[in-house]
């Protein structure tokens, strides 16, 4: 009997909702028997991202719990745990063209680099300022199935959303949206200081108009919680009985309190994208500002690049605060343990977030949290003043504010912290999160062999005529030569390398 057997019936929206049979009834015979998973992830670093943490943490989860999970991803390809007691877990390269590798983001590959139709639709793509990874990771992942149908008897979809996926996949398909991208677009055109550069972006998330539509068709849809879920419902147009909440959360065994590390008198750390205007880090270096007039000794640790040019780079020279703001990137796990661990607060600034993994990891590692009400961070970081300090989203002032009060108050971080612990520890944790998984698998394997079920995911293939980001019909694209789209794309190539921002370039590489 595998582990996620033992534990209690689910409740609706519970990260624990997994562990037995979702409606509470008795089990049939096998129907505990272990998985075997086909987990997809169209970007899996995990250092960059909070799709790659996901694969890694579920998958290794699962493993635990008895059942196989091959993962299977593009570049940048996942990195996965391993252990004497994961040796049900793999990873399959399904490679791409790796358009926006470093050091030569959004290049034009060789003629010998191109392989079939997909990889000029592509390549076709980026010439135009879109986004083709959604699509074209889901077409080569739904022809790799379909060539091993028998393999599994769950395909899980990590936020793909590409036409691919309404075609027959081989078996039943469980989709996880961390949050609609929708959200994203609407943020960063709000942000934006110019016609072109919204001309850049509406092109760049062009995409989002197929993951609308592969949305509203899928069986089952994962989220991360109550926030998304909703945002999923109203954007996306997902009928609300298909989607359901399973909370994710945080590695507490990594991330936990040590008190043999000194903390750093002043230092505030947060993970952040600095060109990504919805993580908020401009609101956060503001703050900072005005708390150095009371703690001068007050400085910011940010794990992201560093931005040389932007709103956030504009505010820390403004304000003089050059040795005052350090970035620092590429951390191990370790590392950015022990950076949480050192510091006097740790801060979520975000305008949005699905989720907020780093909230629930800074809590589990006892170091007081402020945070702010954007999108699903209460729902992770609990009430004001009971388990973090709670402000507005895009208040520079509050966040001053709160981030005073704590480095003011010693013994106020260590209620905060203690607290903050406590909630991750009974509500997310990686283990949670996979029971509830696996029940959500179970159901769409249940429901699958049903004749209704049959009929409503059937249909679609190679030649669905669906809609690409470049207005192409895929089932045209099998005619597109590298030869065809070098010429009608010569123009647009050199558009495109003009006309690339730096937060999309981040995150293209992420």
């Amino acid at each position: 009997m595998t582990a996620e057997a033992s534990e209690a019936g689910p409740r609706e929206g519970s990260a624990a909702a997994g562990a037995g049979s979702p409606s509470g009834r008795s089990r049939e015979p096998g129907e505990d028997r272990p998985l075997r998973i086909a987990l997809l992830t169209y970007k899996g670093n995990p250092f960059c991202g909070g799709q790659g943490v996901y694969v890694r943490h579920l998958s290794r989860e699962l493993v635990r719990l008895g059942h196989r999970v091959e993962v299977i991803g593009a570049q940048p390809y996942p990195v996965l745990d391993e252990g004497e007691d994961l040796k049900g877990l793999s990873l399959t390269e399904l490679p791409s063209l790796d358009l926006y590798r470093q050091p030569d983001p959004f290049r034009t590959p060789g003629r010998e680099e191109y392989r079939d139709w997909i990889d000029a639709i592509e390549v076709a793509t980026m010439w135009t300022g879109g986004f083709p990874e959604p699509l074209t990771f889901s077409l080569r992942a739904r022809r790799h199935l379909r060539a091993r149908r028998g393999d599994f008897d769950v395909v899980h979809d990590n936020q793909t959303l590409g036409y691919g996926l309404l075609g027959d996949m081989g078996a039943p398909l469980v989709t996880t949206i961390h949050h609609p991208v929708t959200v994203d677009r609407r943020l960063e055109l709000e942000a934006a200081e110019s016609r072109k550069r919204r001309a850049s972006l509406r092109r760049w998330y062009a995409f989002t108009r197929m993951q609308r539509r592969v949305a509203r068709r899928l069986p089952s849809v994962l989220t991360v919680s109550g926030t998304s879920r909703q945002e999923i419902v109203d954007q996306l147009g997902v009928s609300r009985d298909r989607v359901h909440v399973v909370h994710i959360g945080a590695d507490t065994e990594l991330f936990s309190p040590d008190p043999s590390v000194p903390q750093v008198p002043g230092r505030i750390v947060t993970t952040s994208s600095a060109d990504v205007p919805l993580k908020g880090l401009v609101f956060l270096v503001e703050a900072l500002a005005k708390v150095r007039t009371e703690h001068p000794g007050a400085h910011l640790v940010v794990v992201g690049k560093r931005p040389q040019d932007g709103p956030v780079a504009q505010a820390i020279a403004r304000h003089g605060l050059g040795n005052a703001v350090e970035f620092v990137k590429g951390v191990s796990d370790a590392e950015l343990v022990a950076l949480v661990r050192s510091a006097e607060v740790a801060c979520v600034p975000s305008l949005y977030e699905g989720f907020s993994l780093p909230a629930a990891e800074a809590m589990a590692t006892g170091t007081p949290l402020l945070a702010t009400t954007g999108g699903a961070v209460p729902e992770v970081a609990g009430p004001d003043g009971e388990t973090c300090l709670a402000v507005p989203p895009g208040d520079a002032g509050a966040l001053a504010v709160g981030l005073g009060r704590l480095l003011g108050d010693p013994e106020l971080r260590v209620r905060l912290g203690r607290a903050g612990r406590e909630r991750v520890l009974g509500r997310f944790t990686w283990a949670k999160a996979a029971e509830g998984t696996v029940a959500r698998y179970r159901e769409a394997i249940a429901a699958s062999a049903g004749p209704a079920a049959r009929r409503a995911t059937a249909g679609g293939d190679d030649r669905s005529g669906a809609l690409t980001g470049t207005g192409t019909a895929v089932g045209d694209a099998r005619s597109t030569t590298p030869a065809a789209g070098r010429e009608a794309g010569g123009t647009a190539t050199a558009v495109q390398v003009t006309d690339v921002d730096s937060d999309r370039e981040s995150r293209a590489t992420c």
